[in-house]
Order: structure tokens, then C-alpha cells, then sequence
């Protein structure tokens, strides 16, 4: 018998397969993904046009119809004065912030938001592309809803200023038994804003998610008014791009108006939209679209306006402001969309 080892071969396990990795969707898939979206993204304020262009048919063809008879020269002034109205926007906005923006990406970005504000009520589709544009910007989210916070509030207040200077100015001109509004609706108003500050304070003591990211915004807020009042350049800018705001609004009704015989005074057409903004204006309208055009004929016709041409008036404005750089806006809009400027 050997003593030798028995030559036993240990079977060796089968090698186990590696497994196969899972496919990941490849650098292709997303790529196309990501223009599918940005194309999207830049053409929905064009089919957005569109179907308010469907909607609204009859206001566009009046409105076409009535400046088609009207002064070219006159409403040559009127498409001056909106381009204008862009200018004043833009300087509102780099006022409203500390850092440097550039100005033809800026300018172009306050054209975009003109056409997304006719969209969304309440100026929610401008900030939202201002936003938008100054975090692409590089600018901190706190930083940037700071800037539009401080761009809310100074506006109406350089517009109460305004209408303050017409009534000591032009003391003649006020109807005041014409046009204050009712008790009623001043509660009503005064109802709503009570209503409106009143949710957003208790939606942020009560959500704690949301308390945070307002107590910052706050903060940031504050130090930046401190740091854009001790300069003097953003002072002009803030304050006397928000207070020029109304009286460009209501030079290009003024230029219509007296392109279609409007029997008012520039004055008086300043002071009518002033009264009929500052009277409506917190409606939450697309553009303001509907309750002040209503306020702002009513006011006209209490000045001693007739009430077809102050209509006539309104509807030509619309058309000049609204309709007519609503396609140049959209595409300025959708090529900031696929430039990534938003």
C-alpha cells in the first residue's frame, strides 16, 4: 500500500459569469431628450399666441381696423414711446439688484418678459423670466427674488408719487365725486390685501419648510436696499425708471388717442391712466388686461372724452402694446430658451 498522497483532483467551481451591466440610457438618449425640451420650451409662446390670437379675434380686428385710419405719425410717437417702455423696465430691474448685468442680454430678456406678462396674471410670467435670467446669470436664487420683491415694491410706490404730483400740479383736472370709488369697494380692495399679506404670513409661521428660504430672502433683501441706496446710479435707476414707467404708459395712449382725435390733454391722459391703474391695478388681469382698459374709458369719458373714441383709444393701445410686439417678443423669448441665456 503507497503512502504517497492520492492524486485527488478538487474539482474547481465553474466561474460564475459576470453580470452584465445594465444598459444606461446613453449620452445620445439625453442630449436628444434635452433639445426635444428646448425646442418645446421655444416654440410654446408662439403656439400660446396662437390660441389667444383665436380667442381674442374680434378685439385684434377692431383694434387693427381702427389704427389702419389713424395718424401714422402719431402712432409712430406711440411705437416709440413702447420701445421706450422696455428701456425703463430694464433700468428698474439692474436698480433693483447690486450686481452688474449686461445690458443687451438684459434688454432683450425685459422684451421676452413683456410677452410672457401678457400671459400669466400679475406680472407672474415677467418675473418668472427675469428669474430665470439672472440665475443664468449667476446670481443666487435669495438674491435674485430679493431683486423682484424690491422691483414689486418700489413701482407702486413711485407711481403713487407720480399720481401725487399730477393732482397738486393739475388740481383742475380732478373730478373726485366721479371718480373715487364706493365704500364697498374699498373694503372690498383693502379686504383683499388684508386677505393676501395675511395668507403669506401665515403660510410661512406655519410651513416650516417655507420659513427658512423667507427668512433668508429677507435678509438678503434688506442688504441689498441698503447697499443699491448708496449708489447713486442705482438709485436713478430703480426709482426713476419706475416713476418714468406710468408716464410712458400713458404718453402711448396719449399718442393714439390723438392720432384718433382724442379730445384730451396729455396731462389728462396721464392722470386718467394713474387713477384707473392705481383704482384696479391689484386685479390679478394678464398685462392688466380687462379691469383697468375698463376703469381707464371710464375715467376718460368723466374727463369729457366721447365714449367711442375713449374705447377706440383703449383697443388701439392694446393692439400697439400688446399684439403688436407679441410676436417679436416671442421670439426673442424662444431664442433666449435656446440660447440658454433662460
Amino acid at each position: 500500500m503507497s503512502l504517497l498522497p492520492l492524486d485527488t483532483t478538487v474539482p474547481r467551481a465553474l466561474p460564475t459569469p459576470a453580470p452584465s451591466p445594465s444598459p444606461s440610457p446613453s449620452p445620445s438618449r439625453f442630449s436628444a431628450a434635452a433639445r426635444l425640451t428646448r425646442w418645446t420650451l421655444s416654440l410654446l409662446p408662439l403656439l400660446l399666441i396662437g390660441v389667444w390670437a383665436v380667442l381674442d379675434w374680434r378685439a385684434v380686428r377692431d383694434g387693427a381696423a381702427r389704427l389702419a385710419s389713424a395718424d401714422p405719425w402719431w402712432l409712430l410717437a406711440a411705437a416709440l414711446f413702447t420701445c421706450l417702455g422696455w428701456v425703463a423696465a430694464a433700468c428698474v430691474r439692474q436698480g433693483a439688484i447690486p450686481d452688474r448685468l449686461p445690458p443687451g442680454l438684459l434688454l432683450a430678456s425685459q422684451v421676452a418678459a413683456g410677452t410672457a406678462n401678457h400671459v400669466l396674471p400679475a406680472s407672474i410670467g415677467a418675473h418668472a423670466v427675469t428669474l430665470r435670467f439672472l440665475q443664468g446669470r449667476g446670481i443666487p436664487l435669495a438674491r435674485a427674488t430679493a431683486s423682484l420683491a424690491l422691483y414689486s415694491l418700489v413701482k407702486p410706490i413711485a407711481k403713487t408719487l407720480v399720481l401725487l404730483v399730477f393732482m397738486v400740479a393739475f388740481p383742475e383736472l380732478l373730478h373726485l365725486g366721479e371718480l373715487v370709488p364706493d365704500v364697498r369697494t374699498m373694503l372690498l380692495v383693502a379686504g383683499a390685501v388684508t386677505l393676501g399679506f395675511g395668507s403669506a404670513t401665515l403660510l410661512v409661521t406655519t410651513v416650516r419648510p417655507l420659513r427658512r428660504p423667507a427668512l433668508d430672502c429677507v435678509h438678503t433683501a434688506l442688504t441689498d436696499v441698503r447697499v443699491l441706496h448708496t449708489r447713486p446710479a442705482r438709485i436713478l435707476a430703480l426709482w426713476g425708471g419706475s416713476a418714468a414707467t406710468p408716464l410712458l404708459q400713458g404718453s402711448v395712449i396719449a399718442t393714439v388717442g390723438f392720432s384718433l382725435g382724442l379730445p384730451l390733454s396729455w396731462a389728462q391722459v396721464i392722470l386718467a391712466l394713474l387713477l384707473a391703474s392705481t383704482a384696479v391695478g391689484a386685479v390679478p388681469a394678464p398685462g392688466g388686461i380687462g379691469p383697468v382698459d375698463a376703469a381707464l374709458v371710464f375715467t376718460m369719458v368723466a374727463f369729457g372724452a366721447p365714449v367711442g373714441i375713449a374705447a377706440a383709444t383703449v383697443i388701439g393701445y392694446r393692439v400697439l402694446t400688446v399684439w403688436v410686439p407679441l410676436l417679436p417678443g416671442a421670439l426673442v423669448l424662444s431664442i433666449l430658451v435656446q440660447r440658454k441665456v433662460l
